[in-house]
């Protein structure tokens, strides 16, 4: 029997799961098609590239449900939080990183492990034969995307992701902006620039609605509808909802004030640091599908933005993912095609993070299965059980969408101690998972 696992993909998913199936002992085979060949969202031929934001979201393990995904992967040494925390960016409560030096290092960090080699190439077809995981992630190339079609006998399902943009700093007016973090998190100096703040007054916003719903937009090709997943809403989209939607969504004022007036603004739009330098900030929330020239007239006029230079304009594609929960086992595993797993975004979790957690929990089962024996998922009160159980049968497949995780997704708890409120149910679920998860870890 062959006892090489292929991996097809090395984005969060494909390179989490090469990691930590070599780490069991295991010998890899990574199959990337960049450079060879590329996408239009990826910039480099590095493995784990980030292409939207450079956050990994909240990395508070007691109250936020990524928080403690962030938590399970690092318990399981997980490659990707090691190179994020190395990368870590200062963003208050979120773990945000430098994005080129952190791919940089889990390339190198893959390359130099003696148990996995690296073929680089597109890979049109599902293979018929060996042990494989499928982790190509939203932006899986269309002919092995009618692969899957055709072997699956389902149309995979597709939404549109939007990238934000990113400004260069040194063009930002800071006599009209500010820095802070929303509330002052933040307690260090460099965690304090982690934010930038351009200031809106009403009359200001409404013209800035006004630009955006007339702006052009990107027009779909044939075929192609535009099933937005809410987490990752086109700022226009938004708008298009209501005019007050984006004043309490991203442009939200609350837990800022002026410096400059003393006041609070009418709507406010944030800026995150986007690398180390400080040279490169995103926009955020403001992902978009207007054309490159309508961007740039729409965000000049944002104040303190009016003389911005951008080094990235926002973008959208295609992301494609299985209808998980007809189509995988509790393994992972294609029902049809057993040698055939599937990781990351492909199944139908969304974010960085979530891609990721699926790939360790992949490699590990498949190592497993190579070595012997089988590895049960996790239980579903942990993060990483509770988001296994959501795509492999948890969701309802007639209305299956890509999923964060949340709490929602986890069993039922009463606080624990008669604690009742929001903050001690939340500690209760992440004591309670942290718990399991040890448990899950030493099988």
């Amino acid at each position: 029997m062959d006892q090489t696992l292929h991996i097809l993909g090395a984005g969060m998913a494909g390179s989490e799961a090469a990691w930590q199936a070599a780490q069991m002992g295991v010998r890899v085979v990574l199959h990337e098609m960049r450079p060879t060949t590329g996408t239009f969202a990826h910039r480099t031929g590095s493995f784990a590239e980030m292409v939207c934001s450079n956050s990994f979201r909240s990395d508070d393990d007691t109250q936020n449900a990524v928080g403690l995904l962030h938590w399970e992967m690092r318990a399981a040494n997980g490659l990707i939080m090691e190179m994020a925390h190395k990368h870590r960016l200062p963003a208050g409560g979120a773990l945000a990183v430098d994005r080129d030096p952190f791919a940089h290092s889990v390339t190198e960090r893959l390359r130099a492990h003696p148990l996995i080699s690296v073929e680089f190439g597109e890979v049109t077809d599902l293979p018929d034969s060996g042990n494989w995981i499928i982790a190509t992630g939203p932006l899986t190339s269309g002919n092995l995307a009618e692969s899957i079609r055709a072997h699956t006998g389902a149309e995979a399902l597709a939404f549109f992701d939007a990238i934000a943009p990113i400004v260069y700093a040194e063009s930002v007016d800071m006599s009209v902006a500010w820095m802070q973090s929303r509330y002052d998190k933040g307690e260090t100096e460099e965690e304090q620039t982690a934010y930038m703040n351009c200031p809106m007054n009403r009359c200001q916003y409404e013209a800035f609605i006004d630009a955006l719903m007339a702006a052009e937009k990107t027009e779909f090709h044939a075929g192609e509808t535009a099933g937005y997943f809410d987490g990752c809403l086109p700022i226009e989209v938004m708008a298009e909802r209501g005019r007050e939607t984006l004043r309490f969504g991203p442009m939200k004022p609350v837990g800022l004030t002026n410096p400059h007036t003393g006041e609070r603004a009418y709507a406010v739009v944030q800026l995150r640091r986007d690398n180390a330098l400080g040279t490169l900030y995103n926009i955020v929330g403001f992902q978009t599908k207007m054309k490159y020239g309508a961007q740039t007239a729409v965000f000049k006029t944002i104040p303190g933005l009016e003389n911005a230079e951008f080094a990235r304009l926002g973008g959208i594609h295609r992301n494609t993912f299985l209808n998980a929960p007809t189509l995988l086992d509790a393994q992972m595993r294609l029902r049809t095609k057993p040698n055939l797993r599937f990781a990351g975004q492909v199944t139908g979790v969304e974010g960085y993070v979530e891609s990721a957690a699926m790939g360790l929990l992949a490699g590990r089962m498949a190592a497993a299965e190579l070595l012997g024996c089988t590895l049960p998922a996790p239980p579903p009160d942990t993060a990483m059980g509770a988001l296994i159980t959501h795509i492999t049968g948890g969701a309802v497949a007639k209305t299956f969408q890509p999923m964060n995780v949340n709490f929602g997704l986890f069993p039922p708890i009463d606080a624990r101690g008669g604690r009742k409120g929001r903050k001690d149910r939340y500690l209760a679920y992440t004591e309670r998972a942290k718990e399991s998860f040890q448990q899950w870890l030493a099988l």
